[in-house]
């Protein structure tokens, strides 16, 4: 899992995790917040396949309110990146900034709501039963998944607000070209509008490839863990998620290093489900936004992180797709021993200033 398990890999062992693959009870009960499931009928994917019943889980905050015409218009949907769930943004280090009174998000305003991702924890994955038999769903299929949970489900025409933390921040991007006059603004954080290749594509690659070695998993039939191969994309997982001076400066000794590293692959594996893994990290195939970005018109604050391993800062995409961009701001957080590389993105006191500043000039 991608930026869940990014994120409890990353952390050091005095700072809770920002957001680990089911977000703890404990940093949850601060927010008062509401689970609920959308059945969406015979949904098709892009790969022909189909379900009778896909189900969306999703969780809520605050409270919608309607403007004179009866339509919602607060609504803000926040996007997980690939192996985590909506609730993760119940975490301290996201909610704690944003949602409280006078925050950028302020309850009192706005209604959030945090969708499980198809393939991603209460909506349906191949881990429910089907198996390697699940359909072979994409980027597309899990915003259109989005798109009919608030159209038909929640009844909502405009959202006041889209953003999203790596597949989610991916995500934002498939939303500003397939729906570009439905959201008010969009902020993606931690990606990139480019096809998922290089090096990026590589490390993903070793990661399905390690788990499918492993005589274990016997095809998706596994009746135990595929240790092996789970072992293996975790700590692929973990090299991804690493933040080069936050590491330098927390574990300075050989012996605190590697104890660190051991001690975040074990528990991250108990936290993964081959095969669900498999398609998480798969989905984004056919992720390619660079040949449509012009259609991308909503106000747009991209936010990526210097000490990034995934989006490494010396590429040259943000400035050719800003330029390309109807109204598209892009900033790069500086890199220090207090960023958290790719798991930046969910530490919402490196960006809460922009996205107040997002919000304030699409009021």
């Amino acid at each position: 899992m991608l930026s869940t398990l990014l994120l409890l890999l990353a952390q050091a062992a005095p700072v809770p995790p920002l957001a680990p693959a089911t977000t703890p009870v404990a940093a949850a009960s601060r927010w008062p917040a509401r689970d609920a499931q959308f059945v969406i009928r015979d949904f098709r994917f892009r790969s022909g396949q189909s379900l009778p019943a896909l189900r969306i889980n999703y969780t809520t905050l605050g409270k919608p309110h309607r403007d004179a015409h009866g339509e919602i218009d607060n609504a803000v949907m926040i996007l997980h990146g690939t192996g985590g769930t909506g609730r993760q943004f119940l975490a301290p280090s996201f909610a704690d900034e944003l949602y409280g009174p006078g925050q950028p998000l302020d309850l009192a305003r706005y209604w959030i709501i945090l969708p499980d991702g198809i393939g991603h924890g209460k909506s349906s994955k191949p881990s429910d039963g089907l198996r390697m038999r699940f359909p072979a769903y994409d980027y597309d299929d899990m915003v259109e998944a989005q798109y009919r949970l608030l159209k038909d489900g929640l009844g909502i025409r405009r959202m006041r607000l889209i953003m999203g933390t790596s597949m989610g921040c991916m995500h934002s991007f498939v939303w500003g070209e397939t729906h570009p006059d439905f959201a008010r603004a969009l902020m993606p954080l931690a990606c990139e509008p480019v096809e998922i290749a290089g090096l990026n594509r590589m490390w993903r690659q070793l990661a399905i490839d390690g788990i499918r070695a492993d005589p274990a998993w016997a095809a998706g039939e596994y009746r135990s863990p595929p240790v092996q191969g789970i072992r293996t994309a975790a700590s692929l997982l973990f090299v991804a998620g690493a933040a080069p001076l936050y590491y330098q400066a927390q574990y300075p000794t050989r012996e605190t290093a590697a104890a660190f590293a051991r001690q975040r692959v074990a528990a991250s594996m108990a936290q993964i489900d081959a095969n669900d893994l498999l398609y998480q990290i798969d989905a984004s195939r056919t992720y390619d936004p660079w040949p449509r970005l012009e259609a991308i018109t909503a106000p747009t604050s991209w936010i990526n992180s210097a000490d990034d391993f995934i989006n490494p800062r010396g590429l040259d995409y943000p400035r050719q797709a800003i330029a390309r961009m109807k109204d598209a701001s892009f900033r790069l957080i500086p890199e220090t021993d207090d960023t958290r590389g790719h798991g930046t993105h969910t530490a919402a006191r490196f960006w809460k200033q922009d996205l107040a500043a997002l919000l304030r000039r699409t009021d």
